[in-house]
């Protein structure tokens, strides 16, 4: 099963399955109230790691082989999921929760047979498993409760844990580990559909559920592509690659217990909170996070075959330099001085008055609109191959919108609009990999319609749009995205494809974002666009075609 239909997969379950648990959420007691710790003022249901889990754990079941160490993780991530649930609705405190971490770890480390035997700077002396499988235990549930307390602001622990799993994405591949590259990606499309409703304001929070199963996901990739799948790259890799959130955490126990504090007490001293003391917007703290976490799981890999202490020195000045900053500024007492929320929405001018008028404003709305329905249309039809497991899921999506469409009820159906999504992915995807008669002519007129659409949703926003539309963390994560294919594009002679398919991918959604959010018509075009893409898409994968 290729890799785009992985992350494709567990998006949809990710995107379908939260707004479900949602509904479900104040039956269960999985609601976040505000408290003077939290920044959040209303209370938000705490349900968005069951898009994430079962986004990552739903794919792995269906396509890969449940071979022990498969099954170590996925009941580990279960395990963890459980308990996560429980504490969610029920408070549980830390003791049991670490009974959860342990057990999870456990069956990794006893049933998966995945222990560290390397560590850095002792090599080529290996740990003997009665000292590496204990201490693998403890620093898998020291990387839970790092990523588990990282997770204080919208988007924050899963856009932190998204980088990291990029990184590892791109390392399973060059080691060529087929497991590493399924377990990071479905993880990956879990957390994107998850991102999807935790961009600030947060309509929903991942909660133990989530952020107990990312941190557990990046501990087990840790160890298995440093310890496992690649025992050439360097033994402190796992420090760039978990980055961040490891250094916080280390950071915040030492506070509390400088302070004569319980270590398990929550407090306003992780890094997040610090930055929001020093002045900064929510929007800035969190990109500044990213910024850095993205600074190092990028050296992570081009650093992955550099000497220990290369890779340890790199780590131990960019957090340094992070800490003496924030020392510095909290003494001396400076403030950020720009005007109060420099944020997602940062203040536009006013737009001219003829380009906000209704006639201009439906008139690029249409021509986005049939951009967009072209664009799936044209990929159905013009693509020289459509595989035979896009086929089936091209013809589920119709079905799936069929009845919708019919009852005049497509605007409201969450699954027409996660089909629309869908089939922008799915078409990218086939013009970008299996290109139809005129080849990269064809993908030149191609990219011209797409230019234009991105020029159009341009004027569209910053002129006509009736509610304003800000950048957004997660608009920094997938920038983040296209510059890492860019950085890597050594990697692999085809990298500058799928540059042009993620292109294609994010223009459109965002295009996509804006149409479906104006729709008022029973019968619009992008949805009768996108059911036609997949039902020419459903036909021309049978074997007779």
């Amino acid at each position: 099963m290729n890799a785009f239909f992985l992350l494709v997969m567990a998006i949809a379950v990710s995107m379908l399955l939260i707004p479900l648990a949602c509904r479900l959420a104040p039956r269960l007691g999985m609601i976040d109230m505000p408290d003077p710790r939290k920044v959040h003022a209303l209370p938000v249901p705490r349900v968005g790691g069951w898009g994430i889990v079962l986004g990552c754990v739903t794919p792995l079941l269906l396509l890969f082989p449940f071979d022990p160490l498969l099954q170590s993780f996925v009941g580990g991530a279960l395990v963890l999921f459980l308990f996560g649930m429980w504490d969610d609705a029920r408070e549980i405190g830390h003791w049991p929760k670490f009974v959860g971490q342990f057990i999870a770890v456990a069956l990794v480390v006893y049933h998966g047979d995945l222990y560290v035997t390397r560590l850095p700077f002792i090599e080529p002396t290996t740990l003997d498993p009665a000292l590496g499988r204990p201490f693998t235990m403890v620093a898998l549930v020291g990387v839970i409760n790092a990523i588990n307390h990282s997770d204080g602001l919208d988007g924050l622990a899963g856009g932190e844990s998204l980088l990291s799993l990029v990184a590892m994405a791109v390392l399973g591949y060059l080691v060529k580990s087929g497991l590493a590259v399924g377990i990071a990606l479905t993880t990956i499309g879990g957390t994107l559909g998850f991102l999807r409703y935790n961009t600030h304001p947060a309509r929903v929070f991942m909660g133990d559920a989530g952020s107990q199963v990312l941190g557990f996901t990046l501990g087990f990739l840790a160890v298995y592509l440093t310890q496992v799948a690649s025992t050439a790259v360097s033994a402190a890799l796992p420090l760039l690659l978990l980055g961040l959130p490891l250094a916080d955490i280390v950071a915040v126990l030492f506070q509390r217990i400088r302070g004569g504090m319980s270590w398990f007490r929550a407090t306003r001293n992780h890094v997040h909170h610090r930055l929001l003391d020093l002045g900064f917007s929510h929007f800035q703290t969190v990109v500044l996070i990213y910024s850095l976490q993205a600074a190092l799981v990028t050296a992570g890999v081009l650093l992955r075959y550099e000497s220990d202490l290369i890779v340890s020195a790199t780590y131990f000045l960019a957090v340094g330099a992070l800490f003496v900053v924030l020392v510095a500024g909290e003494r001396s007492g400076w403030r950020l001085r720009s005007p109060a929320a420099v944020s997602a929405g940062a203040a536009r001018s006013e737009p001219l008055h003829w380009l906000a008028s209704p006639g201009p404003r439906q008139l690029v709305l249409g021509v986005i609109t049939a951009a967009i329905a072209a664009f799936m249309l044209g990929a159905a039809v013009w693509v020289g191959e459509v595989p035979m497991d896009f086929g089936i899921v091209a013809s589920l999506l119709a079905a799936l919108m069929l009845v919708p469409l019919l009852r005049g009820r497509a605007t409201q159906s969450l699954p027409v609009r996660a089909a629309v999504y869908a089939t922008v992915a799915f078409s990218a995807y086939l013009l970008t990999r299996y290109p139809g008669p005129g080849g990269a002519q064809a993908l030149t007129l191609v990219t011209v319609l797409v230019v234009l659409v991105a020029v159009l949703l341009a004027l569209y926003i910053r002129f006509m749009a009736s509610r304003q539309f800000g950048a957004t963390p997660t608009d920094f994560l997938m920038v983040f995205g296209v510059l890492a294919l860019i950085a890597f594009g050594s990697i692999d002679v085809r990298t500058m494809e799928t540059v042009q398919f993620v292109s294609y991918v994010i223009t459109l959604f965002y295009a996509c974002e804006v149409v479906l959010g104006g729709i008022g018509s029973r019968w619009h075009p992008l949805h009768w666009g996108t059911f036609c893409a997949l039902l020419i898409a459903g036909l021309r994968s049978l074997p007779w075609t």
